[in-house]
Parts: structure tokens; C-alpha cells; sequence
């Protein structure tokens, strides 16, 4: 059974929360980035309360992974299996990308969508899925860390993401463009399909999708690098 589900993404400069109970769907989207971490908590408890469920009664709680902010992912993560633990419920992580097309498969009706997330630094966050042939998760395709200019996207194919304003003009083009993002109401129309192939982890093994290894320097480098950089240079 799956009526019972939380749901809820912090990848994004955007904020979404859902709770299923039942045929009833409850959902809230808002400001993410730095604000997740003190709003995501108060969000869910109200929710939770607003469709008369307590955590312990969750058939599982669900949460985007990854790709996507660094600081988002460790907010849904940490939040997710803080539940978890107390609530001793499963979790169900799922890709961002797979919640952008399925956002653009049921908003749109596209089938053969390139889901893209900004990834910053001149870069996207790019995968592949087929709804047509691939199954209910599209085929589930490693997500991409690549520049706009190489992203490919097949002939008749969509494009779907957060990511036209900041590099539309470097895209390659496609049948449309769907300015999507990763929501819990997507997470939750995926659920029933990930929960039914076993897809749900313990709290301990709860792990965010980064892709990109790293986007900043730590403390340690940009110290030594200050410090280099304060050495005057050797006289000719």
C-alpha cells in the first residue's frame, strides 16, 4: 500500500511539500534556497496535521536526492532520515530529474523529455527519459554534469527544466520547452512505481546525489590560497 506518503524537494531555489492520504493530496510550494532548512520542517508538521496523519503512519517518506543545490540536497537529507529514524518509516529517494520530466509527462503529456537542471557554474544537470519505451522511470538514466552547448537532444524529443533563462540561447532546440521543476506532487505520482520495485532505503543509507564532486573550495584551500597569494614574488 502507498496512501500514505510524504513527500518533499529542497533541490532548487524552490520549496515543495506534499502528503497523500488516500485519494486526497495535499501540497505546498514556496522560497527554498536558505530558507529550506528552518521552513521544511514547520511545513511538514502542518501538512501532515492538515491531512490527519501522524509520521508513524507513513508508508513511506519520499524525497528528492539529487541532483541539484549542494545545500538543498543535505537539508531534504538530513530532514529525511531525522524522520525516518524517529518515525521508523522507509525511505524512497528519487532523482530530480526523473521528478522534471514526469512534472513535463503530466503537465504537458510529453513522452521523450531531456530534463535539465541549472547546475551553475556554466553547467547543467541533464538526463534522458523514455516514457514511451523505457518503462515508468523512463529507463532510469545516470544523470549528466555538462555544458549547455553539449547537451543532445534527439529529434522529436522535449526539453524540460529550470535552466532556459540562464543558458536558452546556448541549448540545442527541441520539439518544446517545458520551464519545469522537481515537485513532491511529481514524487508522489512516482511513488506507487518505485515503492513497487523495492526502491525504499533505510535512514542510514539515505545518501544525496551530487554528481558534481565539487563546486567550492574548502576552508583549507582558500586559506592556503590567500596565503600564496600574499607571498610577494621573487625578484628577477
Amino acid at each position: 500500500m502507498s496512501d500514505k506518503l510524504l513527500a518533499f524537494d529542497t533541490s532548487t531555489e524552490h520549496l515543495s511539500v506534499a502528503v497523500r492520504h488516500g485519494d486526497r493530496v495535499l501540497a505546498h510550494s514556496g522560497v527554498g534556497g536558505a530558507q529550506a532548512s528552518s521552513t521544511l520542517l514547520p511545513l511538514i508538521r502542518e501538512l501532515l496535521a492538515d491531512a490527519g496523519l501522524a509520521l508513524a503512519e507513513l508508508d513511506a517518506i519520499v524525497f528528492g536526492r539529487g541532483p541539484g543545490s549542494f545545500t538543498g540536497l543535505r537539508t531534504a537529507c538530513s530532514v529525511a532520515q531525522g524522520l525516518a529514524f524517529g518515525a521508523k518509516v522507509p525511505l524512497l529517494p528519487v532523482d530530480t530529474l526523473l521528478a522534471v520530466a514526469d512534472e513535463a509527462r503530466h503537465a504537458f503529456g510529453a513522452q521523450r523529455v531531456v530534463a535539465v537542471l541549472d547546475a551553475r557554474m556554466d553547467q547543467l544537470y541533464a538526463a534522458h527519459y523514455d516514457f514511451d519505451t523505457a518503462g515508468p522511470f523512463g529507463g532510469d538514466p545516470e544523470p549528466l554534469l555538462l555544458a549547455p552547448e553539449a547537451l543532445e537532444v534527439p529529434a522529436g524529443w522535449a526539453l524540460a527544466g529550470n535552466a532556459f533563462a540562464a543558458y536558452g540561447p546556448r541549448l540545442a532546440s527541441a520539439t518544446a520547452r517545458h520551464e519545469v521543476l522537481p515537485t513532491a506532487a511529481a514524487m508522489l505520482r512516482l511513488a506507487p512505481a518505485l515503492l513497487a520495485a523495492g526502491r525504499t532505503v533505510p535512514a542510514a543509507q539515505a545518501w544525496p546525489l551530487y554528481v558534481r564532486d565539487k563546486v567550492a573550495q574548502t576552508t583549507e584551500e582558500r586559506a592556503a590560497i590567500k596565503a600564496a597569494a600574499a607571498v610577494p614574488p621573487n625578484p628577477a
